[in-house]
């Protein structure tokens, strides 16, 4: 941690949410901590590549005054992992069913070692303008028909189309980028595992968990156990946030 950083002020949790989604997937997890007295954030990061999301990341948890506990879902572990290392005020690392890179890794070669994942054949390429010109990048959305399967498979078909439809594409340098220098060598970290992860997969969110000597909870779910389960991953953030001795925004001075 930074050593400009307000210890006297409370302290944040900022919500990172991954690929193909949005920070409403916090949304049960916010009402929890909120009422657990906790600051809590949950940016928009611009999901444009690990390199510009991390920087992103990075900037905004640094304007944010005092310590703050980062939690990344999915792709966002990754985003975290790598903005903790420059944002200075850091103090610990959930991650959900989050990746947990080590520099250099990247996550399209990680992600074509797990025998849990069925995301890879589920993503359907599509283009965007890169702003120089009439350039275009590559990105991927996943197949509406497939996302329940792929993506949420414990949560009713109907909020999983709903889900679909409203998914946010993810481009190629997501998967392709290296990633950088990793906050969990320097934080504390905790992990929640998702036995039922067919996107991330569960083998690989295991055994980066384990790499990144996280406290590791593992729970029935999906991918996206933060909606079908939040009281499971408030409990693991709640834990996480008295781990690092820091008082909430209710608490005394």
């Amino acid at each position: 941690m930074s050593e400009t950083t307000n210890n006297a002020a409370p302290l944040t949790v900022a919500l990172i949410h991954g690929a193909f989604a949005d920070a409403s997937s916090w949304s049960g997890i916010i009402e929890r901590l909120q009422a657990s007295g906790f600051q809590v954030t949950a940016p928009a990061i611009p999901l444009r590549g690990i390199a510009y999301d991390s920087a992103y990341t990075a900037s905004f948890l640094r304007q944010i005054p005092g310590p703050v506990l980062a939690v990344g879902h999915s792709y966002g572990g990754a985003v975290i992992s790598n903005a903790a290392a420059d944002a200075g005020n850091v103090v610990g690392l959930v991650f959900v069913a989050a990746f947990a890179t080590d520099e250099g890794e990247r996550l399209g070669e990680v992600e074509s070692t797990s025998k849990d994942s069925v995301l890879m054949p589920a993503l359907v390429p599509l283009q965007y303008p890169t702003g120089d010109g009439a350039a275009t990048a590559a990105e991927f959305a996943i197949d509406p028909a497939q996302f329940h399967d792929a993506f949420a498979a414990d949560l009713p078909s109907e909020q999983t189309a709903v889900m679909a439809a409203t998914q946010r594409p993810v481009p190629e340098l997501a998967f392709s980028e290296p990633s950088g220098p990793p906050g969990w060598k320097s934080l504390p970290s905790w992990a929640v595992v998702a036995t039922g992860d067919k996107a991330a997969g569960a083998d690989v969110t295991r055994s980066m968990a384990k790499r990144a000597g996280a406290t590791i909870t593992e729970a029935d779910g999906s991918h996206v156990i933060m909606v079908s389960q939040p009281a499971v991953v408030a409990e693991v953030i709640l834990a996480a946030a008295a781990a690092v001795h820091l008082p909430t925004a209710d608490a005394p001075g």
